[in-house]
C-alpha cells in the first residue's frame, strides 16, 4: 500500500465534548417582573378553561337527551333516505355527545396545565425556591407537549377526512 492520501476517505473532525447545561445565575428584576404580571393572566385562562371544559362536557351529556329529537327531524327526508333515519339519528346524536364530551375532556388538560404555571409562578414569588420554578417550567412543558400530540393526532386525520369525503362525494354522485 501506499502512504498516498485516500480522496475518498470521510473528513474527521475533532471529537468535542459538550459541557452540561448549568445554573447560569438568577432570575433578573425584569425577568421577575414578566413572571409575575404572567400569573394571573395564566391562572384566570386556566379557570376559564375549567368552565369552558364543564360547559362542553354538560352539553355533551345534554346531547344524549336529544337524540330522540333528531329522529323527528329524518320524517322530513326524501323516501331515498327513509330506511337511513335510524343510522342518521345514531350518527348524528353520537357525533355530537363524542364531540361535545370528548372537546370538554380535551380542554380540561390544557386549562390544568396553565393553572398550574401561574399558581407555580405566584408560589415561586412568595417563596423564591427553585422547585417551585423548577415546576412551573415543568407545567409549561406539559402543555406545550400536549399541545403538540393533540396537533400531531389531528394531522393525521386530515387523510382519513379526505378519503371519507371522496367516498362520500362518489356515493352521492352514483345515487
Amino acid at each position: 500500500m501506499s502512504d498516498a492520501v485516500n480522496p475518498y476517505q470521510s473528513p474527521e473532525t475533532a471529537a468535542v465534548p459538550v459541557p452540561p447545561l448549568t445554573a447560569q445565575g438568577t432570575l433578573t428584576e425584569t425577568m421577575l417582573i414578566y413572571l409575575k404580571g404572567a400569573s394571573p393572566w395564566l391562572r384566570f385562562i386556566g379557570i376559564l378553561g375549567f368552565v369552558g371544559a364543564g360547559i362542553s362536557v354538560l352539553s355533551g351529556i345534554g346531547f344524549i337527551a336529544l337524540i330522540p329529537l333528531f329522529g323527528q327531524l329524518w320524517t322530513e327526508l326524501p323516501e331515498l333516505y327513509q330506511p337511513f333515519t335510524g343510522i342518521f339519528n345514531a350518527a348524528l346524536g353520537s357525533t355530537m355527545v363524542v364531540f361535545g364530551a370528548g372537546g370538554g375532556v380535551l380542554m380540561f388538560f390544557p386549562s390544568l396545565f396553565i393553572y398550574r404555571f401561574g399558581e407555580k409562578i405566584r408560589s415561586y414569588l412568595r417563596t423564591g425556591t427553585d422547585l417551585d420554578l423548577e415546576l412551573a417550567l415543568k407545567n409549561n412543558k406539559s402543555l406545550w407537549k400536549f399541545t403538540g400530540i393533540i396537533c400531531i393526532i389531528s394531522l393525521a386525520f386530515i387523510p382519513l377526512k379526505i378519503i371519507a369525503s371522496i367516498i362520500i362525494a362518489v356515493v352521492a354522485a352514483l345515487s
